[in-house]
């Protein structure tokens, strides 16, 4: 019996793990939206079984990351509008629970000032896809300053549905150029102790990227 919810549980961590594996390889843009995903190929590159991959595609399903179409296959979802509307109300309560939470020496704001001085250095070469990565782990890291891994783990399944969006656009400079600046200026204010203006900086942050991911959302479906 011992020996059985052992192999339960070893099971269960493995189809996590692969799970998490996969999420990551969503947020940095591996997997283009609407991609059929081969059972055979990525069991063998993740050196997984099928049983368990098929675990792993009903875990992902369930958090909207893949879609499962009945005598076709599991493929990688691709959000619409409603969806990117329903993402940036969640990222509103959680950003700006994070800004709030804030505290000027956290390990999590000298990250954040990293990753925006990288953008910042990738934007300058012209490497839109790079930048939009880089501003990725920006927020991920602006989550981090609550401390809390239920909401890392949360905002993460957040991050990999709006990559799958991006996925759906073309990565230009018009959609990530003007976060650049804004990145940095949310960082100094915070590094300030300003938590209340850096708040009302994200909401203005916040509209302006949703607005802007949404025109461009609907210009590719024309």
């Amino acid at each position: 019996m011992q020996t059985e919810k052992n192999n339960i549980a070893d099971e269960g961590s493995l189809v996590d793990s692969a799970a998490a594996r996969i999420r990551e390889l969503l947020i940095a843009g591996e997997f283009a939206p609407g991609q059929k995903l081969s059972e055979h190929q990525v069991s063998a590159q993740f050196g997984i079984s099928r049983n368990t991959l098929r675990e792993v595609f009903r875990l992902l399903t369930s958090q909207r990351l893949l879609t499962y179409i009945p005598n076709r296959g599991v493929f990688v979802a691709a959000p619409d509008e409603v969806a990117v509307i329903d993402i940036y109300r969640v990222r509103g309560v959680v950003q700006k629970g994070a800004i709030h939470a804030a505290t000027k020496g956290h390990p999590a704001l000298a990250k954040m000032e990293r990753l925006s001085e990288k953008g910042e250095d990738f934007g300058l070469k012209g490497n839109w896809r790079q930048v939009g990565t880089s501003n990725m782990e920006f927020h991920r890291a602006m989550v981090e300053l609550c401390d809390s891994p239920r909401l890392n783990a949360c905002f993460d399944l957040v991050l990999a549905e709006l990559r799958l969006v991006f996925g759906q656009l073309e990565d230009s400079a018009h959609l990530h150029e003007p976060f650049i600046s804004l990145n940095a200026s949310l960082v100094s204010t915070l590094r300030h102790g300003n938590n209340d203006s850096a708040a009302s900086q994200l909401d203005l942050y916040l509209i302006k990227s949703e607005r802007a991911v949404l025109g461009a959302l609907q210009r590719s479906r024309r």
